[in-house]
């Protein structure tokens, strides 16, 4: 049976809460109590407690490299889904990417100027292998957060990292096709939002728990999950307006090297969202408050950084 990664103190998020009180000590005393009462109410706690746990898991680093990651190993299977799906149609490869006038012909001439053997079995098949390197780069990144031992590497777990592949991929097909369809359903606005709030919450949910082999729980991941569908809800209407201008401005200035950095640009914030939000969970189910417990399923009320 797993151990229970909320049971154990860990010293690194109390190490943290120590050297911000060192800090307010030197505060003079009337700066001090705003300081205090805000640091003792559930709001205060958990903000320290993000930040501090989101410098200690080295989140910007771990996004820009999970970033990297979608971009070199989930995209190129993303386009070659669309174009298997759409037959070669690279209207749907530029609809899924976002893409428009002329950065869209760019993709018009790298799809159309590719032949049916680029996208053989042979070639989809070392693509989908490739693309596992982002599944154990969100292993060490969810091992770190979560403060549980990654599992280990071998070939009976090499198909959970196939299946958090296909399921990221899967889930950007079938949603941007879904809202199509939702769209005609009034109101056209609800319908789409609730179908990417239900998708993106599913995905986040599954992919740490496969990932860690179920040793931190359905439960305690769904916080997590919550925030970053939530968190999304807001951020793709700004992409959808964004990104499509964005990527039109890159490739008219630098080609296709300008539409890969903004790309990345645009994975690093998602990358950053998907970590933050877990960052938030992890600190949520961690709490000794009543939220915290009820997260937890009322087990286990002394978590990581109990105390004040």
């Amino acid at each position: 049976m797993a151990a229970d990664p909320l049971r154990d103190e860990h010293p690194e998020p109390l190490l943290g809460t120590r050297r911000v009180d060192e800090l307010l000590a030197r505060l003079p005393a009337r700066a001090r109590r705003p300081v205090d009462w805000l640091l003792s109410r559930w709001v205060g706690r958990t903000l320290l407690r993000t930040t501090v746990a989101c410098v200690r898991v080295e989140i910007f680093d771990r996004s820009m490299t999970i970033a990297a990651q979608f971009f070199t190993s989930v995209l190129p299977l993303l386009i070659v889904t669309a174009t298997l799906v759409a037959s070669g149609s690279s209207d749907a490869v530029s609809d899924l990417v976002g893409a428009s006038d002329s950065s869209g012909e760019l993709i018009d001439q790298a799809v159309d100027g590719s032949g049916d053997a680029a996208f053989g079995a042979v070639g989809v098949l070392l693509v989908l292998v490739s693309a596992t390197s982002l599944s154990r780069a969100l292993t060490r990144a969810f091992a770190v957060i979560w403060q549980v031992a990654r599992p280990q590497v071998g070939l009976r777990s090499a198909w959970r990292w196939l299946a958090v592949v296909l399921v990221m991929v899967l889930a950007v097909v079938v949603t941007q096709n879904l809202a199509q369809q939702v769209r005609l359903l009034p109101p056209p606005v609800v319908w789409p939002a609730a179908l990417s709030l239900a998708t993106d919450v599913a995905v986040t949910l599954f992919v740490p728990w496969v990932l860690l082999s179920g040793q931190v729980a359905a439960r305690v991941l769904l916080p997590a999950a919550v925030c970053f569908g939530v968190v999304m809800l807001g951020l793709r209407p700004a992409a959808d307006a964004w990104l499509p201008w964005a990527l039109e401005v890159s490739s008219d200035r630098y080609g296709p090297i300008g539409m890969a950095f903004t790309y990345l640009a645009w994975l690093y914030v998602v990358s950053f969202v998907l970590l933050a939000t877990a960052v938030l969970g992890r600190v949520l189910a961690g709490d000794e408050g009543r939220l915290g417990s009820w997260i937890r399923g009322g087990a286990d009320r002394d978590a990581p950084g109990g105390s004040d």
